[in-house]
């Protein structure tokens, strides 16, 4: 039996899903979250082989809880359905550890075959979305070895692949020896320099540049 967990902050949204895999004999809903932080709570509690995550959600955004997710439930495919299918978005959520990523709207066929998929440990992606991936990736490829982001001071940089990893400002601090204010307040300037008004938007950057993988990776 396939364990999932249904995120997504419209219950219209989760009954649908849930009445999808409802009609199916091998996938069973074991919990439904309704913002990003519940989320990664029920993953840690149930353990799923897949969740389901919407991106734009309140408390923790959905690009937050699937590194989180990542880290905390390494066993949880994140399959991502969202609403959203520009470049940046898509390839922020890859970055963050999704295995999948399917549009709203989508058949329940095509959702159910892909909850199995990545339940077996594969990539879930159409094949225009994937073949705008590889070129992303070849573009990426052929960048240059500079930093990313100059405008920002090396201790800058470091935070900012911090929050990009989905560290807290706590957990942040804890790493680079700083205090949580301190880094709060670095957070505040790179969101300036960056010309951003929110941390999401912050780490969509900072991940379409590279930073914040592995930042996990020691559990």
């Amino acid at each position: 039996m396939t364990t999932v967990v249904l995120a997504d902050d419209h219950p219209l949204v989760r009954q649908g899903l849930r009445a999808v895999f409802d009609s199916t004999t091998d996938i069973q809903v074991v919990a439904e979250a309704e913002d990003g932080l519940e989320a990664v709570r029920l993953c840690v509690e149930h353990r799923p082989d897949v969740v389901l995550m919407d991106l734009q959600m309140p408390v923790l955004h959905g690009l937050e809880a699937t590194g989180q997710v990542r880290a905390k439930s390494p066993g949880t495919a994140v399959l991502v359905l969202t609403m959203f299918d520009d470049d940046d978005t898509v390839f922020a959520a890859v970055s963050a550890g999704a295995a999948g990523y399917l549009l709203k709207g989508s058949d329940g066929g095509d959702i159910v075959a892909a909850v199995r998929a990545a339940a077996a440990g594969q990539a879930v992606f159409g094949a225009a979305l994937a073949q705008r991936m590889q070129s992303w990736f070849a573009r990426s490829a052929e960048r240059s070895d500079k930093p990313p982001f100059p405008e920002l001071t090396a201790r800058e940089r470091d935070i900012l692949n911090g929050v990009a990893g989905g560290l807290t400002n706590a957990e942040i601090g804890a790493s680079l020896f700083l205090s949580p204010k301190t880094v709060a307040n670095n957070v505040t300037t790179i969101l300036d320099k960056l010309h951003v008004a929110h941390r999401t938007e912050a780490i969509v950057k900072a991940r379409d540049a590279g930073l914040g993988r592995g930042v996990r990776d020691d559990g």
